[in-house]
This record gives structure tokens, C-alpha cells and sequence, in this order.
């Protein structure tokens, strides 16, 4: 026996390699399980099960080639073949199937993750812009302070119309009393 001097590795034994595309056998593994749940298919079987039984039941003894008397045994290894080979293949759909559920529902968990954060950050932003608004002067605050306004302009006028000078006259003197009555805004 040759020593190998590579024993990092395990040894490969002569075996044939043999390789497939996992993906392209699962996409025939689910196509088959897809037709075995049909309804085509259960009638497909129901009718070459009858035909079978017709061949093998009705005519003479020499003409059956699966003859009652021996409990159809070419009929029983022919379904036992189909379903051992048909629960393999619907296992692996199903398992691809798991996967691709795990993988969607792993999508929606990161959409409804990143949907909350927006959401919490909107939430944020709506509240400083309601906390930005809340210093901002309202409707009616500006129409007091424009009234309150007004009046005092009416009260200037007001005096400046009694300090006017007389048509012939002199001016009055000009009082040295400061006008108070102005509001002082808010």
C-alpha cells in the first residue's frame, strides 16, 4: 500500500462521480410531486389499475401475465416501485419548499423591521415639526396684536390732530409727555 504524505485530507475512495444540479433536481422533483397531487393523476392510475386487473381477471388462464392466483404481484411491485420512489420526491419538494418559506418569511421580518424604523423616524420628525409650529405666532394672536395696534395708531392720530397748528394761529407747544400707550408686542 502507497503512503500518502497529504493527511490533511481523507482519502477518496474509487467510487464513480457522479454530479447533478441540485437545482435542476429539485425543479423535477417538484414537478413530479406537483402531478402525483392532481387529480389527472390519481384518474390516470385509477384507469391503468382497472385495465390491469381486467387484463389479468377476464381472459383465459394462459393469456395473464399477472395472474390472479398469485396475488398480482407484478401490480403490487409496480405501485410499491411508484411510491418508493414517489415519497422521496415529495420530500425534497417539500423541504424546498420550508426553505423558500424560511427565506420569504426572513424577507418580511428585515421589510417589517425597516418599516418600523421609518416609522419611528417619521414619528420623530412629525414631532419636532410639532414643536417647531408651537413657537409660531396663530391667526389669532396676530389679530390681537394688529388690534391692539390699530388702537394705539387711533390714539396717536388721535393727539396728533389736537396738536395741530390752528388755521391763523400759532401751534401749540408740543406736550413733553411720552406716549405710553403703545403695547409692547408679546
Amino acid at each position: 500500500m502507497k503512503r500518502r504524505t497529504e493527511l490533511s485530507q481523507p482519502r477518496q475512495r474509487g467510487r464513480l462521480d457522479v454530479s447533478y444540479d441540485p437545482e435542476a433536481f429539485g425543479r423535477f422533483a417538484e414537478s413530479i410531486a406537483r402531478y402525483l397531487g392532481t387529480a389527472r393523476f390519481l384518474v390516470f392510475q385509477t384507469c391503468v389499475i382497472v385495465v390491469w386487473l381486467a387484463l389479468n381477471i377476464l381472459p383465459p388462464d394462459d393469456w395473464q401475465f399477472d395472474p390472479w392466483g398469485r396475488g398480482l404481484v407484478l401490480l403490487t411491485l409496480a405501485l410499491s416501485l411508484q411510491a418508493s420512489y414517489a415519497a422521496p420526491l415529495i420530500l425534497l419538494a417539500q423541504n424546498r419548499q420550508e426553505r423558500r418559506a424560511r427565506v420569504a418569511a426572513e424577507l418580511d421580518r428585515e421589510v417589517a423591521e425597516r418599516t418600523q424604523a421609518d416609522t419611528e423616524f417619521l414619528a420623530r420628525e412629525i414631532a419636532g415639526v410639532r414643536l417647531a409650529l408651537a413657537d409660531v405666532v396663530t391667526g389669532e394672536e396676530l389679530r390681537d396684536q394688529l388690534e391692539t395696534l390699530t388702537d394705539a395708531i387711533d390714539r396717536l392720530s388721535a393727539r396728533l390732530d389736537t396738536l395741530e397748528p390752528d388755521a391763523g394761529g400759532s401751534a401749540p407747544a408740543a406736550s413733553a409727555e411720552p406716549v405710553s400707550s403703545v403695547a409692547e408686542p408679546r
